[in-house]
């Protein structure tokens, strides 16, 4: 999305020597208007002298409104009368016309740890599903004017005035509604967990780093509106809803043994198929083919079975 962000490029002195030569007139009018009181000059010009002097000291008083502080990961949004004039990213200490109303903002990161929610997945499972947000203001502009919370932060508005703290939550609340949001239609998109039939689909389980970027493209879509970036966006949390966590689990050992027999069945053919080949490639014994349908049978109940077979020695012939 474009910006309407804009450095600020009108008049910003070094605040320091500003400050001193404030100071220094502050005192010197002080002065002016000691020795003026004591004078005797007609009432005109000393009038005159005194409104002056007043005038220049109540200046002097204003222009202690432009000086400003920015440290590093903070930034001023510079409006003049309602007009925005740009932002101000530079760290030092400045001077600017006190006229500019110069809104702080906070460019540092900041985290956010849901609380698991309970949603449906892509096959209407109910789940437990959390997340965990690095983010961070990049747009001044649009955190500034693109975005309203003073609805959202009613609730925890202690003071009036531009209190930078509240500000922050107010994006906060924000972010974590749009959070909430970008997660259910997530957790809606995917299943939970995959099944036999469709073991090479990407689910929520199984999606690892795949999952959580498709996670922060999402909230990177949402948050854009209000110029916020996010950092990392990962899931932290991911569990069945309580009320059908056992029979989910049974369903899970289920397919696992299921997988587990599949893998068994398919090593005890090989195995049985090249202990034939074995035999009739060294000559070692000749099987008809009543005599292999009885070893594959034998064999493959060893191999299969769950218990450890109990030999039974033959001690006859091969041949009729």
């Amino acid at each position: 999305m474009k910006t309407k962000e804009e450095k600020f490029s009108n008049v910003k002195l070094p605040g320091i020597p500003v400050l001193v030569f404030n100071l220094a007139l502050s005192i010197a009018l002080i002065f002016l208007f000691a020795r003026v009181a004591s004078s005797n000059l007609p009432n005109l010009w000393m009038g005159l002298s005194v409104a002056a002097i007043l005038l220049l000291f109540i200046f002097s008083c204003i222009a202690y409104a432009g000086l400003m502080q920015i440290e590093p990961n903070e930034a001023r949004v510079m409006i003049f009368f309602g007009k925005y004039e740009g932002t101000v990213k530079e760290n030092g200490f400045f001077w600017v016309n006190p006229f500019y109303a110069k809104k702080k903002l906070l460019l540092r990161a900041r985290n956010l740890d849901a609380e698991p929610i309970k949603v449906n997945d892509k096959n209407g499972n109910p789940i437990m599903i959390g997340q965990v947000i690095v983010w961070k203001v990049v747009d001044t502009y649009k955190a500034s004017f693109d975005i309203d919370n003073a609805a959202q932060t009613t609730a925890i508005r202690t003071t009036a005035g531009d209190n930078v703290s509240e500000k922050m939550k107010s994006y906060e609340y924000f972010v974590k509604v749009q959070s909430d949001a970008a997660l259910r239609m997530v957790a809606g998109m995917y299943a939970y967990d995959n099944s036999v039939d469709d073991a090479e689909k990407l689910t929520l389980r199984s999606g690892g780093e795949e999952m959580n970027e498709i996670l922060e493209k999402q909230l990177n879509e949402r948050l854009a509106l209000a110029g916020i970036e996010v950092v990392e966006a990962r899931i932290n949390y991911l569990a069945y809803a309580p009320e059908i966590a056992a029979v989910m689990l049974r369903r899970q050992q289920a397919d696992a043994i299921i997988a587990a027999r599949e893998r068994i069945v398919d090593g005890a053919v090989g195995m049985v198929k090249h202990a034939l080949d074995k035999l009739a490639e060294d000559g070692i014994v000749e099987l008809d083919d009543e005599k292999k349908a009885a070893m594959v049978s034998n064999l493959l109940v060893v191999l299969c079975g769950e218990e450890h077979a109990q030999p039974v020695i033959n001690a006859g012939t091969l041949y009729n």
